[in-house]
């Protein structure tokens, strides 16, 4: 796996709501109260697959802590190079 970045965590969670906030405005999904947060996760991947804003791991290094690291390195893309977070 690629080296973790050093607020990967907090990168996650900016990328997750980001997602999500705009999967709930276009429609695509209505998440239940009881939805994990692992679910979430993995839905907030294939739908940047689906919308290409990503490209796919391949089928067999498909797990949620590379899928976590996917969604914080697409982060590091849409925030300003002058973000803390990325220094």
């Amino acid at each position: 796996m690629a080296k973790k970045l050093k607020h990967e965590k907090e990168l996650l969670k900016i990328a997750l709501e980001k997602i999500l906030e705009d999967a709930v405005k276009r429609g695509v999904v209505e998440f239940e109260a009881t939805d994990s947060h692992d679910l979430k996760i993995q839905y907030a991947y294939r739908l940047l697959v689906h919308d290409k804003a990503i490209s796919p791991l391949p089928n067999d290094q498909i797990s949620l802590p590379k899928i976590k690291h996917r969604l914080a390195m697409w982060m590091t893309h849409q925030l300003p190079a002058d973000h803390e977070l990325l220094k």
